[in-house]
């Protein structure tokens, strides 16, 4: 991307956290300020990358999980910028008539987004900041049917909320109204980092407050909180090796991971 005009409002030389995602995914759709801000938490975090391709297996494997269970509407909030296995290829392996809409705030993620994701059948990007949820609701409501069982994914994205937001809504308040307009039956998946590494999580912190997005990292019952009103899905809240996991992990000690995932169903 670094031979490209950046589009309106955004400064290539501020690292963003979707594109250091990117990168950690080997991706080609991020700036030079974003690999610079990611080699920095790979120096302190090396098993950052392994993390961000655990992730994206957890994803492969709860999008499954939903679809099989018979959800045909994925919200998938804070989608990032279109790589391999995205959620709406693995549903429509499964179920072609699912329909999957794509969520971020940042213009770049949803300009790719369109170009890339946007021409196939039953899928919808919208540019919208989960931090607003009425904003975020009412774009979705043209695409959703909120009387019929929906899946919510965040993942890696709520990490990036605090519990008490000076922009918006707080971590909590968003998954209270999702869940508020959610019918019976439908899901939460989420993924959220924790502090693994103590020694090295204030230098980390600083690195992403300066890459447009401060980190709100939480503990285990912390995320729990998230699927109050929610029955978790065996085997809970899990590492992402260790939610049903087929494939040989690419973590073989559980203290490598640096996060926790769910997939709740609504009661």
């Amino acid at each position: 991307m670094d031979d490209q005009a950046s589009p309106a409002g955004v400064d290539p030389n501020v690292p963003n956290v979707a594109r250091m995602y990117d990168y950690y995914l080997d991706g080609k759709d991020n700036f030079a300020s974003d690999r610079a801000a990611a080699e920095q938490i790979l120096k302190l975090f090396p098993d950052t990358r392994d993390s961000a391709r655990e992730n994206r297996a957890f994803l492969a494997r709860a999008v499954r999980h939903l679809v099989e269970s018979g959800v045909r509407q994925i919200v998938d909030l804070g989608s990032g910028l279109p790589t391999r296995g995205n959620t709406h290829e693995i549903a429509h392996e499964i179920a072609p008539g699912t329909s999957v809409v794509y969520v971020d705030y940042d213009p770049v993620v949803c300009a790719h987004s369109r170009a890339i994701l946007g021409k196939g059948d039953n899928v919808t990007v919208v540019q919208a900041d989960v931090r607003d949820p009425e904003t975020l609701l009412a774009g979705l409501r043209e695409h959703v049917d909120f009387d019929q069982p929906v899946a919510f994914l965040l993942l890696a994205i709520l990490h990036f909320v605090p519990d008490e937001n000076p922009d918006g809504a707080g971590a909590y308040q968003i998954i209270e109204r999702l869940r508020e307009v959610s019918a019976p039956g439908s899901y939460l998946v989420l993924s959220h980092a924790i502090d693994a590494s103590p020694d090295s999580t204030p230098e980390a912190l600083e690195i992403y407050k300066r890459a447009t997005e401060a980190l709100s990292l939480r503990t285990h019952d912390e995320i729990a909180r998230f699927f109050d009103g929610y029955e978790l899905a065996e085997p809970g809240l899990a590492f992402p090796k260790d939610w049903r996991a087929v494939e040989p992990p690419l973590f073989t000690d559980r203290n490598t991971s640096i996060g926790y995932v769910g997939v709740g169903r609504k009661l």
